[in-house]
């Protein structure tokens, strides 16, 4: 799951616009002033994105959590599932059904409780990977409209996206990894508290209508 997320993060990064004019950011500006061939260049830290901005960090929590509750779902309805086909091996060898019929419909409940889930863990599985897909949507969109708005001032040619050994050398004066985190998490935090707001007037009113 993280690594669809980080490699969501680096297709965000790919390039920024560069060509109009806005208000400068409140944030310190980086000292990246790196110029390859006539391009001026910097890159983020996806690693550091991933860990300090604060919606990417709330919705990787929140994921890892449901997958860790249907993992532990999954494996609780296995072992009920295992231990009843135990039951159903042990009284098979010793004679405990009154008929085969018995011993049929037994085996045929296995059976469905089986299938079940399996259906269960597609289930799960699809529900997990919809909302990763999301997240990452989300996340790409949010870094796409902060350095599409960062750019129009701070004129980079090119912004990469430095995971791993993808880029092997590259110096610290081209990284705006910590402007663009106090970007991002400004422009979070507000957009939090708008929505917040929307909800108090929400309730507010259905407070009037009672």
């Amino acid at each position: 799951m993280k690594k669809n997320i980080v490699l969501a993060l680096m297709a965000a990064c790919a390039m920024a616009s560069c060509n109009n004019q806005s208000p400068k950011m409140d944030e310190q500006p980086a000292e990246a002033t790196g110029t390859q061939g006539g391009l001026k260049v910097a890159y983020v830290e996806v690693d550091s994105l991933m860990t300090q901005f604060e919606f990417a960090k709330e919705k990787s929590a929140e994921l890892e959590k449901k997958s860790i509750n249907a993992r532990n779902t999954l494996t609780q309805k296995g072992n009920q599932l295992q231990a009843a086909a135990n039951n159903f091996q042990q009284k098979l060898q010793n004679n405990g059904f009154t008929s085969r019929e018995q011993a049929e419909g037994v085996q045929a409940a296995l059976q469905r409780q089986q299938n079940d889930l399996a259906a269960l863990q597609a289930r799960l599985e699809n529900e997990l990977a919809n909302e990763t897909q999301k997240f990452n949507v989300a996340l790409r969109d949010s870094l796409n409209h902060f350095l599409d708005q960062y750019n129009k001032d701070k004129k980079y040619d090119m912004i990469l996206a430095k995971s791993g050994d993808n880029i092997l050398l590259a110096s610290k004066s081209l990284d705006i990894t910590q402007d663009v985190i106090n970007g991002l998490n400004k422009r979070y935090k507000k957009g939090a508290a708008t929505a917040e707001k929307k909800e108090e007037k929400k309730d507010e009113k259905k407070e009037e209508k009672k």
